[in-house]
């Protein structure tokens, strides 16, 4: 079984920092992909950003710039720097885990956190 457990939310006011840490633990053979979502009350769950085994990351088009995801392969940590935060980044910031590909080839998330949640005032 395979644990998730995000840390690092909390309040700022706009224009401000929060860094965003997911600690896995478990039995963890093989990581395809990890990613952050997020979900603000009202809206869909949306990916934030993702990164592959080999290091490759995809950043939504509303992250670019701002925010920067990253690996600790050793530790199998996850983290999500987020700068330069508006109010609509104000959202529940989940972690996730693809041990392995759906039948498309792409990272299926199979394993989720309970998430943090990040609130940015105006």
């Amino acid at each position: 079984q395979v644990r998730l457990v995000e840390s690092g939310g909390g309040l700022v006011q706009t224009g401000g920092s929060l860094s965003l840490t997911c600690e896995a633990s478990g039995n963890v053979k093989i990581i395809l992909s990890m990613a952050w979502y997020r979900q603000a009350p009202g809206k869909q769950r949306e990916v934030v950003a993702a990164i592959s085994e080999t290091g490759r990351t995809s950043v939504a088009d509303f992250a670019q710039g701002r925010f920067t995801i990253s690996r600790d392969i050793g530790r199998k940590t996850l983290y999500l720097q987020m700068h330069s935060l508006h109010p609509e980044d104000t959202a529940v910031y989940t972690c996730a885990m693809s041990p392995v590909p759906n039948e498309a080839g792409e990272p299926w998330y199979a394993f989720w956190g309970q998430g943090t949640q990040v609130t940015v005032s105006s």
